[in-house]
């Protein structure tokens, strides 16, 4: 899956992620680290690139309807720190067919998902 890794998350899910097989860009390293979330979102669908973010700026579904973008997966942690980021990033995709989240809106906590699908 090719992944777009904001800078709200850490660069050890990039890692993890890489791992597994996945094609990774994170925020840092393409020079976006600070940049207005419409250039993050305008790089990640010019690479059709699934985004994984904490942002809640990213949470509007009117906004990010199902179907018109490659895919967003909004982390939502009561407690988000590094551990439990990466723990809950690694349960995600070592669990869950993530492929067929193309094009979806995807929340998660730290027990549930919700996938809204186009």
């Amino acid at each position: 899956m090719k992944i777009k890794l904001d800078e709200n998350l850490p660069s050890r899910v990039a890692s993890l992620l890489n791992g597994m097989g996945h094609d990774v860009h994170t925020v840092f390293d393409e020079g976006l680290a600070g940049r207005p979330d419409g250039e993050v979102w305008e790089a990640a669908q010019r690479e059709s690139r699934f985004l994984i973010t904490q942002d809640l700026d990213f949470a509007d579904l009117r906004r990010f309807v199902p179907g018109s973008h490659s895919g967003i997966l909004l982390i939502r942690l009561h407690s988000p720190d590094l551990p439990s980021l990466i723990t809950r990033v690694a349960e995600i995709f070592r669990e869950e067919n993530v492929q067929d989240w193309q094009r979806c809106f995807v929340v998660s906590t730290e027990h549930k998902l919700r996938v809204v699908q186009p």
